[in-house]
């Protein structure tokens, strides 16, 4: 599962550097991944906690 996660945040990062930020993923816990945004994306009102 882990593998597949990184595969789908490495997808997301060109765009994500392109505009400023960046994605760390921290941990896979279950169905939950908890990623740490980097950059612009820390600051950016679309990176409140979902659950």
């Amino acid at each position: 599962m882990r593998e597949e996660v990184e595969k789908a945040i490495n997808e997301l990062r060109g765009p994500l550097r392109n505009d400023g930020g960046d994605v760390e993923l921290v941990d896979v816990q279950g169905s939950k991944v908890l990623v740490r945004l980097m950059g612009a994306c820390a600051g950016c009102p679309f990176s409140q906690d979902v659950y």
